[in-house]
């Protein structure tokens, strides 16, 4: 069990020796030279009732993001195909909601069905989940399940108010008993400490199982949001919290998620070189811009970095195979298309 004490100390290493020692781990357990590489689509954009201070999609700001329903299934699918043309190997499905309706879940079960068909590793955030809905998710096949932390236990009731700590961990545990792969990090930028972000992967690190992956975001403040006006994280601050995780969690994806758009190039590979081996295509993140995609082919060029390769496997255990038919011969008229 990792202690604050401890992640603290790594935090404190001499720039160098800290991404030294997380490029040794990274090398013991990853190919350096490969990239995981996802997309991801919000299905169900805006008007989310919880008050997360950095959120663009909380209907609490006035922020001017047009509200949509949920996509067609037929929109979905295209965008899959689209991301799997592009390279990616995950895609990733995102609804802002506090959770999803349980008329909602044969709809999103077969989403996850017909992604999957392509030959993608599907991955959902749909906020808070029962234990009811996350076997309904791992039976449709679904892969990962995104459900972040943010930040640390001490500084989250700064960020958040709408929901506790302990009801994202519940997420986590009921995801986890259901068979489906953890995706969980945090946002650097917040206004937290160097403690909190030591705060954060101990929670990460401690779970009973460490999250198979770990998105690592920078703040991208949106106008009309509270954190707006926030103080830039300074880049090696980053970079050291990427190394940090890495060497807290060796065998996890460390994903260089959101504010990508932000950092130059030479920030982007200190990232790789401290552990990062995983990104999204695409020009957008749900709502915040990201990284433009042209640009990543050149950089993963330059640096000799190539595109991790995925094949799925057909059919997880009988129930999914047999969901899967159920769902292939389902009248879609019964699918509901959720208001915003």
């Amino acid at each position: 069990m990792w202690t604050i004490h401890q992640t603290v100390a790594l935090f404190n290493l001499p720039f160098m020796d800290l991404l030294y020692q997380a490029q040794q781990i990274h090398r013991q357990h990853f190919d350096p030279n490969k990239m995981q590489i996802s997309m991801l689509l919000s299905i169900k954009t805006g008007a989310c009732p919880e008050d997360c201070q950095y959120c663009p999609q909380s209907a609490r700001y006035q922020t001017h993001l047009e509200s949509e329903k949920l996509l067609a299934a037929e929109q979905i699918i295209a965008a899959a195909k689209q991301a799997k043309h592009s390279g990616a190997t995950r895609f990733c499905m995102g609804a802002a909601w506090r959770n999803p309706n349980n008329r909602d879940m044969p709809y999103l079960q077969y989403i996850v069905t017909e992604v999957k068909k392509l030959g993608l590793e599907t991955c959902m955030t749909l906020g808070m989940l029962t234990a009811e809905q996350a076997t309904q998710l791992a039976q449709a096949g679904l892969d990962y399940y995104n459900h972040n932390l943010d930040t640390s236990p001490e500084f989250y009731p700064h960020i958040i108010t709408t929901r506790t700590y302990q009801d994202r961990l519940n997420t986590l545990e009921y995801v986890r008993q259901a068979g489906i792969k953890i995706c969980s990090g945090g946002i650097l930028g917040l206004g937290e400490s160097e403690q909190d972000r030591a705060g954060l992967l101990v929670q990460l690190a401690n779970l009973p199982k460490p999250p198979e992956s770990v998105p690592i975001n920078m703040l991208v403040k949106v106008l009309g949001t509270p954190l707006e006006n926030n103080q830039d994280i300074d880049p090696f601050d980053f970079i050291k919290t990427i190394a940090v995780a890495r060497i807290m969690m060796p065998t996890s994806y460390i994903r260089l998620s959101a504010g990508r758009s932000k950092m130059n190039e030479q920030t982007q590979a200190l990232c790789f070189m401290a552990g990062a081996n995983s990104i999204f295509y695409g020009c957008k993140l749900l709502t915040t811009k990201n990284a433009d995609q042209d640009n990543d082919k050149q950089l993963l060029k330059k640096l000799g970095i190539t595109p991790e390769t995925y094949k799925t496997a057909q059919g997880d255990n009988e129930q999914s195979a047999q969901l899967i038919d159920q769902l292939c011969h389902a009248d879609t008229d019964l699918f509901y298309n959720a208001a915003p």
